[in-house]
């Protein structure tokens, strides 16, 4: 991609669909959505804070990439197609920032999404200093929000419970999966997401022998990101399906080590083939275990349960996330 134009009312980027962002069906995949929004993002140029960096007058700090949304609407492709993708900021908090990004092709709309990054050090998050605060005032969209308004919604604390979910698909972390932060990058993540959602249509519809594999892939997810992922290690991706109408699929997700959740995501998906009966809600008497251990309830676990957490757990925050993330976006 080029450069950006226009740092004004929504910095525009140019770019081209690339090989390697193409789905099975020929054109733009989900993830290279993420990634040109990814792009984009990388492009921004903040040229108050860079002075200030680079004169030695803040810092350290780290730039951590806590949650996202990406969406498809419509085909983009084949290879060589010319995109243009529009970033600015929709939110301001005394620690965060969240930017707002939309994928054309032509006059078409294509693509959306979310990023919220956080400004933080070792010891949890920073104040954005002035110079940020003036770089990103350039860049606002319109309704912007502004600090002390509610931004996305909290984390509800049954998603963080194995019990919650119907479906495990085991993965192991790659080398070619870590970035220079020493872990597992959230674009790597998003297709660990795209891979038990895979696994789950194939397990549900079958296959014959020589036939073609499911393609459903989500047309959207929205991630959260709780805990650091690293190499080595062995993973398991959880699913449940939460709602489903005539179209589509809701689906809720998570990514755990053990017991642990590292982080979470919900991501809507095409219908295809899939029949009700082969669409699992979370089991009601597991749902009713999550909701007591949730309001801090004493409860017994139920017999081959694999969930070890008795203790009860409030929403993540931010500045939890900020902690406990690793899947951190680095911005320059």
């Amino acid at each position: 991609m080029n450069f950006p134009e226009n740092q004004g009312a929504g910095i525009r980027v140019d770019g081209r669909v690339r090989q390697a962002d193409l789905g099975r069906d020929g054109s733009a995949s989900t993830i290279g959505v993420a990634r040109w929004l990814e792009d984009a993002r990388i492009r921004l140029r903040l040229h108050r804070f860079e002075r200030l960096v680079g004169e030695g007058r803040f810092g350290p700090f780290r730039l951590l990439l806590v949650g996202q949304r990406v969406s498809r609407f419509a085909p983009a492709g084949p290879a060589g197609t010319r995109v243009q993708v529009h970033t600015g900021v929709r939110r301001v908090g005394r620690s965060s920032v969240t930017f707002g990004q939309e994928v054309m092709v032509g006059d078409k709309h294509v693509g959306s999404g979310d990023a919220t990054v956080v400004l933080a050090d070792d010891s949890g998050p920073l104040q954005l200093p002035a110079e940020l605060i003036a770089d990103l005032d350039e860049m606002q969209l319109p309704q912007t929000e502004v600090a002390g308004r509610s931004a996305a919604p909290r984390l509800l604390p049954e998603r963080l419970h194995r019990a919650h979910y119907s479906y495990w698909a085991p993965l192991r972390s790659r080398i070619g999966d870590v970035d220079s932060n020493q872990h597992v990058n959230f674009i790597a993540l998003a297709t660990w997401y795209d891979e038990a959602v895979a696994a789950f249509t194939l397990d549900s519809i079958g296959t014959t022998a020589g036939g073609s594999v499911p393609d459903l892939p989500p047309w959207s997810y929205q991630i959260q990101y709780l805990g650091e992922v690293t190499y080595p290690g062995d993973y398991e991706i959880a699913l449940t399906v939460r709602s489903v109408d005539t179209g589509s699929v809701h689906y809720e997700l998570g990514v755990f080590r053990g017991s642990t959740c590292l982080g979470v995501a919900d991501a809507i998906g095409p219908h295809g083939e899939l029949r009700a009966s082969q669409l699992p809600l979370p089991p009601a008497e597991a749902l009713t275990e999550v909701a007591k251990k949730s309001r801090g309830v004493e409860t017994k676990p139920a017999a081959g349960s694999s969930d070890s957490g008795g203790s009860s757990l409030e929403p993540v925050d931010e500045r939890q996330s900020v902690l406990r993330t690793g899947a951190a976006d680095r911005l320059p």
